[in-house]
């Protein structure tokens, strides 16, 4: 079942057909499934587990949805693309599409802890976002954001995308402020992987007359086997130091954010 609590013209901030057309592939991909697992692993870290209440805004595919729910914990998944939802949608499964540049409607049950992963980028008002994703979030309860890093790194794969831009730990920090959220942690995550895609997306890679999704499934190609299990060993080495805060570089940003009691 979707419930609605605002809509929105999902276009404006990533194209629909890349959310329809690609979820088996990114099912299956090694970057989604490592942030994932990074997710999982920070918010029991941070103290909320099964079957606390989460909310997963700006769910797209719906990978971190599926892993939490296989966690045992009470997941919403949220995005502005019904359309998206629409493919997510099984009985039992809480979905609702939202515009998170709208205000909320009155008498929503609060979460233990919102999660908007890879979701700021697409918006103009980034701050405004994180307001928004700070009233969702019970006292005491957390805010999780990761976002694109680096802006000598963005290229077409970004524009495709509907990115507005990459991040610094600074600009993170920035659209916390004056939101009410007290900023715990930033850190960096894929250390190992910005001297990869500072080689490989140099040259643009999409072609006269094909489609947006043709030009990202592209993008998303990983070698043959076992390249993919050499991503996954890749990342699963970083973890540790990822969640230590030992990176001091990296592809991702995430910043972990407290609702004030």
């Amino acid at each position: 079942m979707i419930a609605r609590w605002s809509d929105g013209i999902a276009d404006d901030n990533m194209a629909e057909d890349i959310l329809v057309e690609l979820g088996s592939l990114i099912h299956k991909h090694p970057w989604w499934k490592a942030r994932a697992s990074l997710t999982l692993a920070l918010l029991d870290r941070m103290g909320v587990r099964p079957p606390g209440r989460i909310l997963d805004a700006g769910c797209g595919w719906g990978t971190t949805l599926e892993w939490l729910e296989r966690k045992g914990y009470k997941v919403t998944g949220a995005d502005i693309s019904r359309r998206a939802l629409q493919e997510l949608d099984k009985p039992g499964r809480e979905l609702v599409e939202v515009d998170l540049t709208k205000p909320l409607p009155e008498g929503i049950e609060l979460f233990d802890a919102v999660l908007a992963l890879d979701v700021l980028e697409h918006l103009d008002d980034d701050h405004a976002a994180v307001a928004r994703l700070g009233e969702l979030a019970k006292p005491g309860g957390l805010v999780v954001v990761s976002v694109p890093a680096l802006p000598d790194l963005y290229t077409e794969f970004d524009k495709i995308q509907g990115h507005r831009c990459r991040y610094l730990p600074e600009v993170l920090r920035a659209a916390f402020q004056g939101t009410g959220l007290d900023v715990e942690r930033v850190f960096w995550w894929g250390s190992w992987m910005v001297p990869m895609l500072r080689r490989s997306r140099r040259k643009p890679r999409s072609k006269p007359g094909e489609s947006i999704a043709e030009t990202y499934r592209r993008y998303l190609s990983v070698p043959p086997w076992p390249g993919p299990l050499l991503l996954q060993a890749a990342f699963a080495l970083e973890q540790s130091r990822t969640l230590d805060g030992k990176l001091t570089i990296g592809t991702s940003l995430f910043a972990v954010a407290r609702r004030p009691v």
